[in-house]
């Protein structure tokens, strides 16, 4: 079967929906109501006539119509028998929250669930896991609230996260600074459909732009191997690996059941298949947000353009650090740019515009910028803080940025204000960074899986 019925099913069925709203069979049906998900939604409580406003029953099947999805949130001990009637009713998908098998020890309970799977052709996520999101069709199966829990908007990265913990904090965290997603999956124990499984679909959903893996362990390595070096081909995959170290590494046994095997092994693995590797969840974001937002580069020839001395010097060196190039304008460039500033401008790379600069000027500059072509990346940098900078500053980078020429970074640094236009800007498609040194390390990793 397709994983569609996951992303985009007709019909959901909620196993273990409760009145109690401390209950996580409350919040998932709650949280799949207010996402405003249009399908048919089933409650199944045994003791329960109407949950929400909804009519319950007692068992699945109970239910005449078809259902494409069942959300599996009982008890481990009464998981099993649950699943078997998801089998008699012919659902092809569960999604199992429930958690207390293998990650405790509970193998017997493995082997029951894969036999029920292979005897009536389910496939399953999870389980343990926190449950799925689709911005796109409006599906939130999340078990944590959405006035605790920020969702992203509608966007091009979708985050395969074997972690409910890793996956539930971030996202929120995200979604506050305007990520926007596609799907969020969170995948836990992987007693079916794993990683592999996910990138592939992934891999041909066209509403996904990057996509994001926070890896314990992985099931098959050389399917891992076969599906990330065809996928990667199509759209860029950035990975986070849990359990680096052999502490880690047994962490990661009594979490998912996973077996971490050597980092070096998932370094080589990364290296091959043109994952971009992050060494922490800021990095796998930073990365995810220019790969997201920005065109592909032509080069790695980076010109500066700032209003603040200190953060031109700071993005120099960062420009070198991460072995990228300093663009060299064009004499006729350098002479247009000179025209249009003031006397007090630095005109080389870095372009310092000083604190006398206005939106006008940014605006000349930039343009200059664009059509030079020993520049490939603009690297913008705006101190808000100037006081001749107005809020048409958003509209003037905008309009620059829908050209197409070549990818507009900005990096601007501040308080209420500066955040708001940050904001404004990355809503409009311009990815956004608060210091130099977060923007270039995100252009090497642009930079590395484009011209690579």
């Amino acid at each position: 079967m397709t994983l569609d019925k996951f992303f985009k099913p007709k019909s959901i069925a909620v196993i273990g929906a409760s009145r109690d709203p401390n209950k996580i069979g409350h919040v998932i049906l709650k949280n799949i109501l207010d996402a405003g998900y249009k399908g048919k939604i089933y409650p199944i409580n045994p003791k329960a006539e109407e949950i929400l406003n909804l009519k319950s029953y007692k068992s699945v099947l109970d239910i005449r119509e078809e259902i494409d999805l069942a959300i599996i949130a009982v008890p481990a001990e009464f998981a099993i028998k649950v699943l078997e009637q998801c089998g008699k009713k012919e659902i092809e998908a569960v999604s199992m929250i429930s958690a207390g098998f293998s990650e405790i020890g509970n193998e017997d309970a493995d082997e029951e669930i894969k036999e029920i799977l292979k005897r009536y052709g389910i496939r399953m996520i999870g389980p343990n896991i926190l449950g799925i999101l689709d911005a796109h069709t409006n599906l939130d199966t999340i078990f944590i609230p959405r006035l605790r829990l920020t969702r992203p908007h509608a966007g091009g990265i979708s985050f395969i996260c074997q972690s409910g913990a890793v996956g539930s904090a971030t996202m929120d965290l995200v979604a506050t600074q305007g990520y926007g997603f596609s799907k969020f999956i969170s995948y836990g124990n992987a007693l079916d459909l794993n990683e592999c499984d996910f990138l592939e679909y992934l891999g041909k959903d066209p509403k996904t732009k990057v996509i994001c893996l926070y890896l314990e362990g992985v099931k098959d390595g050389k399917r891992f191997l076969e599906v990330a070096k065809r996928v990667s081909k199509k759209k860029p995959i950035i990975a986070i690996k849990g359990g680096i170290t052999e502490e880690g590494s047994e962490a990661v046994l009594s979490h998912t059941a996973s077996l971490a095997g050597s980092f070096e092994i998932y370094k080589g693995l990364f290296k091959q298949t043109n994952i971009i590797h992050a060494k922490n969840l800021e990095e796998l974001f930073t990365f995810a947000r220019i790969l997201d937002k920005s065109m592909k580069p032509k080069g790695n020839k980076i010109q500066i353009i700032t209003n603040g001395g200190g953060y031109g010097i700071l993005a120099t060196d960062s420009v070198s650090e991460n072995n990228l190039k300093l663009a060299v304008m064009s004499t006729e460039t350098r002479k247009k740019i000179k025209r249009n500033t003031s006397t007090i401008s630095t005109i080389k790379n870095p372009i310092d515009l000083a604190g006398d600069v206005t939106t006008k000027t940014y605006d000349v500059v930039i343009r200059e910028c664009l059509y030079d072509k020993n520049i490939d990346i603009i690297l913008l940098i705006v101190l808000m803080q100037t006081p001749l900078i107005g809020s048409d500053i958003v509209g003037v980078i905008s309009e620059l940025n829908a050209q197409q020429k070549k990818p507009i970074i900005v990096v601007t640094t501040g308080g209420d204000f500066t955040e708001l236009h940050k904001r404004n800007l990355e809503l409009r498609g311009i990815p956004c960074f608060t210091y130099p040194d977060s923007a270039v390390k995100a252009i090497k990793a642009m930079c590395d899986y484009y011209l690579h």
